[in-house]
């Protein structure tokens, strides 16, 4: 009886090919979560990268305007662009901007600039997209330059090559 073991012919053991088996199964239980979390995680941060860079540049766009219409037009521009850059699109209702200190665009104004909106996690599906999402916001103060002139001025609508003549 040379080279047999009291476990089974030739002194191997009944686990014949189970480390593949627990190899697949360990890696799957495993990876698949990580992966889904790192996604999770990647929409999450391109969400707030989308969002603090909006209401920044959004901010900008408003408080350079020269009119009320036309800054708020920009602002809704300047946040689409924004998502745009990371790939998202812009979620309808989530800009608001509030003038602070007096009028809208008066020298020594503040423009605050807030998008709040919900981030859907990968993978789910419609029916769960509200009870699922992450809520993200941003939230930036903008001054109005001292030094500009006032938006009800005439003499801001003119060109310097109005001046020239």
């Amino acid at each position: 009886m040379r080279g047999r073991a009291a476990g089974g012919r030739d002194g191997r053991s009944g686990d014949r090919g189970s480390a593949v088996v627990e190899f697949v199964v360990v890696g799957v239980g495993v990876l698949v979560p990580l992966v889904y979390l790192l996604q999770v995680v990647g929409v999450l941060h391109s969400g707030v990268l989308a969002s603090g860079a909006a209401a920044r540049e959004a901010g900008r766009a408003f408080s350079t305007a020269s009119t009320v219409a036309e800054a708020r037009a920009r602002a809704e521009s300047a946040a689409r662009l924004a998502f745009a850059d990371q790939g998202l699109s812009f979620p309808a209702g989530s800009l608001r901007v509030q003038c602070l200190d007096g009028a809208c665009l008066s020298p020594g104004s503040a423009v605050v600039v807030s998008i709040d909106w919900t981030a859907r996690l990968p993978w789910l599906p419609d029916a769960w997209a509200h009870h699922t999402g992450v809520p993200v916001s941003a939230r930036q103060q903008v001054p109005v330059d001292d030094y500009r002139s006032s938006p009800d001025d005439d003499d801001s609508r003119s060109s310097p090559d109005d001046e020239a003549r």
